[in-house]
């Protein structure tokens, strides 16, 4: 049976192990949305990753939630990523964009001028933000999306799936949860539309289904993967009944099984954790043909035994690679990661990021 540091393929990709760098906001780019060579730096530290997810990256100034992150949505901004992953393949890694619409997630504050806050559903997201004008604010009330408006962000993702093989990126990922736009989409609590986008079962798939098959169909299935936490209530994303929450998401992996995704990112659910706690793991094998990746707290011991015994066949790691470039030369060595400062996370500049001062 396959290990953690084990060669593997997922659909057209060849990953030299199964160590994957977890997507991480780090509010880095610009504040205009841009990358830079200081995230060129960070990515290329970490090529030896299997496979490295990028943070997420909105598909439109629309799409923006949070201060200081990154978005493509236009050829001006691909000499910024190309840098980025020729960093990464400089180094021998691979490495696939996120796309991260927050829709409802955010604040005009951390947007360009004039780009609105929009959702399934005028309903606010109960929650705080952080600006960096303003400090912590609430979520922005959103504006309900016109039929023809969901269309149009469907094509937004097709748009990034095309600029991210442009700049160099091996495939992309579809953030399909933590509150974000296509679970605000499957979520009964956050979608109270009356056309086809909302409503029935069938309504409340079809937003994230149409996304996926976009980029499906503009860079082929092997290099677009999804990610999911079925159950996860974070950022208010609560199903008006529990149940829903494993009717939406059995029907959901059904309804794109036949697109032949190349893998599921799937966060795990654990006793204890608020919300709905389903064997997300165990659901996605169910349902998915491809490649399964596993997240969350996961310990290099504990992920080598996941894959070993078949319930996964990667596991991302976030938090050991804040502080741990070299985190898979460390797991072969018998090594810990470093410990991480919190307080570097969203802070900007170089320190936590790819200056790590002795403590």
């Amino acid at each position: 049976m396959p290990r953690l540091l084990d060669p593997a393929r997922f659909g057209d990709l060849d990953l030299a192990n199964r160590v994957i760098m977890a997507p991480m906001t780090r509010s880095r780019a610009t504040v205009d949305g841009d990358a830079t060579d200081l995230m060129a730096e960070h990515y290329g530290a970490r090529a030896s990753a299997g496979l490295i997810v990028t943070e997420g990256i909105a598909p439109s100034e629309v799409g923006k939630g949070y201060c200081r992150t990154p978005v493509l949505d236009a050829p001006h901004r691909v000499p910024g990523w190309r840098a980025v992953t020729d960093a990464v393949h400089a180094g021998g890694g691979r490495i696939v964009a996120q796309a991260m619409h927050c829709g409802r997630v955010a604040h005009a504050a951390n947007k360009a001028p004039g780009a609105g806050t929009v959702a399934p559903s005028a309903i606010r997201a109960d929650g705080l933000m952080y600006t960096d004008g303003e400090g912590m604010q609430p979520f922005d009330e959103p504006r309900e999306l016109a039929t023809e408006e969901v269309v149009a962000i469907v094509g937004e993702y097709r748009r990034f799936a095309t600029l991210a093989v442009e700049a160099g990126f091996d495939g992309v990922e579809l953030h399909g949860t933590s509150g974000y736009l296509p679970a605000q989409f499957l979520c009964t609590g956050s979608n109270r539309r009356t056309d086809r986008y909302g409503g029935s079962l069938e309504g409340r798939l079809r937003f994230p289904v149409e996304a996926l098959e976009a980029m499906v169909d503009e860079i082929g299935p092997g290099r677009v993967g999804l990610r999911i936490c079925p159950g996860n209530p974070f950022n208010d994303l609560v199903d008006d009944r529990p149940e829903d929450v494993e009717e939406t998401f059995r029907a959901f992996l059904a309804a794109i099984r036949p697109l032949g995704l190349a893998w599921l990112h799937v966060i795990r659910r654990q006793e204890g954790d608020p919300g709905v706690v389903l064997d997300n793991l165990a659901m996605a094998r169910d349902l998915h043909d491809g490649a399964v990746i596993a997240n969350d707290s996961f310990d290099a011991a504990e992920a080598d035994a996941a894959i070993e015994a078949g319930g996964c066949d990667a596991v991302s790691f976030g938090r050991h690679f804040l502080a741990t470039p070299d985190l898979v030369t460390r797991i072969g060595d018998g090594r810990t990661p470093e410990r991480f400062d919190p307080k570097t996370l969203y802070a900007p500049g170089p320190v936590g990021y790819t200056e790590f001062p002795e403590a």
